[in-house]
This record gives C-alpha cells, structure tokens and sequence, in this order.
C-alpha cells in the first residue's frame, strides 16, 4: 500500500481510541473500525502510521497489526482462540529436555527451572518433565487451570499473547510475561536457548540469524502490546 494521507491524529471515541488517517478512520482488514482500547496502545499506533514511509511496510507497524488481530480474529471467537493458545500447556517446550550434551542440560535447567517452578506457586500445578521429544502427558489439573487462566484474557490481551506463545512454545513464558514475573529479555532468552545454543556449537548462519531475528521481533511486539494494555 502506498501512503495516502498526511495527518494522522487520535479521536476519543466513548471510551475508546480510533486514529483518523486525514480525517478518515482507519479500518481493519475485515472493514472494522480499529477502536483501541486505551491511549497508550493508541498512540504507538498512530506513530507506526506517522513513521510509515511512502510505502507502507506492514511488519514496522507490529502495534496495528496485532489490533487488526485482536478485533478480526480473536474477537469474534474469543473462546476458540485462547482454547488454541492454552493447548501448548500440553506440551509446553520447558517440558522437554536435552539428554545430551551436559552443558545443553545445565544451561536448560538454570533457564528452565525457575519458570516451571513460579508457575507450579502461582498456578498450584505441577509438569511432567523429561528428556528427548517423546510426548509426556501434564496432569489433567494443570491443562485445566492453565486453561482457565488463558480463557480469562480479553481479545487484546489474547492477540499479545499469541505471538509469544506460538514463538516461543511456551504457554509458561509467556504468562510469566503477562504476569509481570520476568521481563521480556529474560522471557526470549528461556524459550530461544536451543537454537542459540545451536548456532553457538555449529557458527554463524546468516539465514537462521535472520529467522531467529524475525521471530525475536514478533516475540517482542506480542509482550510490548502486552506493556501498552496495562498503561
């Protein structure tokens, strides 16, 4: 899409924000009003629209993106959505261990650990762990009670929640993150450690430093909206 307008500017509209793009309202995809629901996610997405160049690039304007996503997709079966995101409590990736080499083990238990171990206080669950990729079931309470807790998230927080979710396989992070139990530096670290570790022992590969770069941003997009809904 080339750029069209030249104003962008941020209407009050009961309650909620809608950005007017030379006096016309921006529209999702699907031809919804993009009505956010507080200031501060409104204006850091009205400054993805003034930094937009003459050809707009949908990936620098992570903020608009999950909105669009938050209204079109999660909003109108919000309950199928987070029942998607809540099944990685069944396989959630801190779940699944190296078996080899020593040093894999350590660096994964000393990242790993403490995030299993908030979740197990705040949730009052326990997980299943153990070593190589065989499927190990989690006890019935904790799919449950971690289901609950996803279900109880609003669309928009749902849409920052997915990315983390499905980037890092881990349900457990990314509630940490919601949570405000770890940062977001901390929260990539924990679900980026294999691949790390992998172009660590093998070298620099310049198309996997770009994948894990890509899904770094979206990682980071689904936490910073995160952050914005709680200003």
């Amino acid at each position: 899409m080339k750029r069209f307008w030249k104003e962008v500017q941020l209407v009050d509209d009961d309650g909620g924000w809608r950005i007017e793009l030379d006096g016309r309202p921006v529209r999702t995809p699907a031809r919804a009003l993009l009505l956010l629901p507080n200031r501060a996610l409104a204006d850091a997405a009205a400054a993805e629209w003034r930094a937009a160049g003459e050809t707009v690039d949908p990936r620098a304007m992570p903020m608009t993106g999950l909105a669009n996503s938050a209204l079109d997709r999660v909003a109108p079966q919000r309950e199928t959505f987070a029942d998607g995101l809540a099944r990685y409590a069944s396989g959630d990736l801190f779940c699944y261990r190296a078996e080899s080499p020593s040093a894999l083990i350590d660096a994964q238990a000393a990242e790993w650990d403490p995030l299993l171990q908030w979740a197990r206080r705040r949730y009052d669950v326990d997980f299943a762990v153990t070593g190589g990729v065989a499927p190990v079931d989690q006890p019935e309470a904790t799919v449950e009670r971690l289901t609950h807790a996803v279900r109880a998230l609003g669309p928009f927080q749902l849409a920052g929640l997915s990315p983390m979710v499905t980037v890092g396989g881990s349900l457990v992070a990314a509630l940490a993150v919601f949570e405000e139990a770890i940062g977001v530096y901390e929260a990539w670290s924990a679900v980026s450690l294999d691949e790390r570790w992998q172009l660590d022992q093998w070298g620099s590969d310049a198309e996997a430093e770009k994948a894990l770069d890509a899904r770094e941003a979206d990682f980071r997009a689904g936490a910073r909206l995160l952050e914005l809904l709680r200003s």
